[in-house]
């Protein structure tokens, strides 16, 4: 009987997992399963290292070794960033620079500038010193010619005066480069031009046609052109990142109290639907936001608004894609958007004690996919380096479906729910074996978010134990009030470190909390926090793989993923569901492995060799 052993590889947002069977014409007989965390983005080249790992794990548990794997299967996995557009959008202060950040559509040249701002008509009046090694920024009013700007500039330049750059109040940047012996990066457009500072130490940039700055979009490339201390660099970071996206910018360098505030807004985002747009402010809040999303049809981009933190945001996710994919970032569309209220810690001024207040602000997830994906780059080299053969498998909702089908008692047609860290994801096959999928940006990092800024505790770890598992406040050494407010006795003594304080109860550890809230409040956040990323999305998500619209045309759901692991998710969907008349519940996979191993298990089960029976 003609045997092959075959490997099933789910790359996912937060994990990849194998699953490794031998197959016969009659029988699939699995052998073992594995589990890692996911090297770089899904989708992209670095998977590979991750996934190299987990294969040799999984061989290792099964007993065999490498050399006699026959094929491997992969999951066609786009390249999704999830987690890193998730930000908190609030308003900022900032007291230590004057900035001119947009998109003139006339900016000259191309580069940075770094030196003294001065006014054009003192250019003539700067005396030559050889000691002197100054840069200049040239500021240039409404009032003067750009022939005249031009040939002033040539002049101070053939005198070795060093011009590096200039700001320009009228659209005359591309007229004034061209004229220009000694190219220079040239910002326009600058209508309140008399509010730029003279005598100060200011950067220009300007990028090539279809690029973005890059330098001063950085705090790091910020803290290198003012020679700024950690201290000034963290001040200056938001600056930094409101101009992420931008063509052209300017930052000066004012001394502390010049520039009382300046406020760099939430501002608001474009929803771009296929034949409607819609446009809503980020104060308005989530709901507005996911208001006008109803509104619109089927989402195409979200774009933000410049020179604003949601601009620079949304700005500098694509820009993290286009970076990783080498496609040009203005090819790069956002195609789901969740917005989630949220509280954001904000140091109170003047404080003596480090005090913070919460101010509300928005959360948002963002899922981005390119026109392409570099998978197949990812199954080219994976070959290389094990000397198997690799090959791409069908389309990741397909092959889950596949998976989930193994859970005893279930039939087509079925509803899954996948959960993982980056997505919600949602598929649905009918009895004639058509297929409907679709893929929303939140799931579990989106909550880990959500618990760190609600509970300020500025550590992600933290915030995902809290995610993970329950809490208990330790009362004595020897009893501890649980979230529920039974009381757990212990034969043991609690760890002194604990007495007194609301604790994590991992598996086998307790974890104090170094913060003052009660247990109610933090399991009220940790509880929230859940509902309004996977409860909202596991509606929204059914929807739109119901033809009808209606959720109610829906008899089962089978939830898939890591988050269908969490001790309160599954729960909280199956409670919201059953108001629809759904039957919910979290899948085990071929009848042993629960919620885990879907899209890798019907990976094996697609391959060529036709299987029968199936064995764990």
């Amino acid at each position: 009987m003609n045997k092959q052993i075959i490997a099933g590889i789910d790359i996912g947002n937060s994990s990849t997992e194998v699953a490794i069977a031998e197959i016969s014409e009659s029988e699939t007989k699995f052998l073992a399963q594995h589990l890692v965390p996911t090297t770089g983005v899904k989708g992209t080249i670095d998977n590979v290292k991750g996934v190299s790992i987990c294969l040799k794990k999984a061989v290792t548990k099964a007993g065999i070794d490498l050399s006699s794997i026959n094929q491997i299967r992969i999951n066609d996995a786009v390249p999704v960033i999830g987690d890193l557009a998730m930000d908190l959008i609030s308003e900022t202060i900032i007291t230590e620079s004057s900035m001119i950040g947009h998109n003139p559509d006339t900016p000259g040249g191309a580069g940075l500038g770094v030196g003294e701002t001065i006014l054009i008509d003192r250019l003539s009046q700067l005396s030559i010193d050889e000691e002197n090694t100054k840069e200049y920024i040239v500021v240039v009013p409404k009032d003067f010619d750009y022939e005249w700007v031009a040939f002033t500039i040539n002049k101070v330049v053939s005198r070795r005066v060093p011009i590096a750059g200039a700001i320009v109040q009228k659209d005359d940047g591309v007229l004034i480069h061209n004229r220009l012996d000694h190219k220079i990066p040239i910002v326009d457009e600058v209508s309140i031009i008399e509010k730029v500072p003279i005598g100060k130490l200011a950067a220009v940039e300007v990028a090539l046609p279809g690029h973005v700055i890059r330098m001063i979009s950085n705090p790091y490339g910020l803290s290198t052109v003012f020679s700024l201390n950690p201290d000034e660099t963290k001040q200056i970071a938001p600056v930094a990142k409101s101009l992420v996206g931008n063509r052209s910018a300017v930052v000066i360098r004012t001394p502390q109290g010049e520039i009382v505030e300046r406020k760099i807004e939430a501002g608001s985002i474009t929803l771009c639907g296929t034949s409607k747009h819609a446009q809503v402010s980020i104060n308005d809040g989530a709901q507005k936001i996911m208001e006008a999303y109803q509104k619109i049809d089927t989402l195409i981009d979200v774009r933000g608004e410049t020179g604003t933190n949601v601009g620079g945001m949304l700005n500098g996710l694509r820009q993290d894609l286009a970076d990783l994919t080498g496609q040009p970032a203005n090819e790069i569309y956002i195609t789901d958007l969740l917005a989630v209220d949220a509280g954001i810690p904000t140091s109170i001024s003047g404080a003596m004690a480090g005090e913070l207040s919460m101010e509300s602000g928005v959360a948002l997830a963002s899922m981005v996919k390119t026109e392409t994906t570099s998978i197949s780059k990812v199954a080219e080299l994976l070959e290389e380096e094990l000397s198997i053969p690799v090959e791409v498998g069908g389309v990741e909702a397909e092959m889950a479906i596949k998976g989930a089908l193994t859970t005893p008692g279930t039939e087509k047609p079925i509803v899954i729910l996948d959960m993982g860290g980056g997505s919600t994801d949602a598929a649905t096959i009918d009895e004639m074996g058509k297929i409907c999928t679709t893929h929303l940006a939140g799931a579990g990092d989106m909550v880990t978010m959500l618990i760190n800024s609600e509970l300020a505790l500025q550590d992600q770890e933290l915030a995902e134990k809290i995610k993970k598992y329950p809490l208990g406040k330790v009362l004595s050494l020897f009893h501890m009030q649980l979230e529920d407010g039974t009381i757990l006795f212990s034969e043991e003594p609690y760890p002194p470190y604990t007495f007194g304080k609301v604790v994590i109860r991992e598996e086998n550890d307790l974890t104090p909390l170094p913060i003052r809230e009660s247990i109610e409040k933090i399991r009220t956040i940790r509880r929230e926090s859940k509902r309004k990323v996977f409860v909202t999305n596991a509606l929204r998500s059914l929807e739109q793989v119901v033809p009808t619209k209606n959720i109610r045309h829906i008899s089962f759901v089978v939830m898939l993923g890591g988050s269908a692991l969490d001790f309160e998710i599954p729960q909280m969907i199956s409670d919201e569901l059953s108001k629809y008349g759904i039957v919910a519940g979290f899948a085990n996979i071929r009848g042993t492995e629960g919620p885990r191993n879907a899209v890798a298990t019907g990976l094996v089960l697609s391959s060529k060799v036709q299987s029968g029976a199936v064995h764990g």
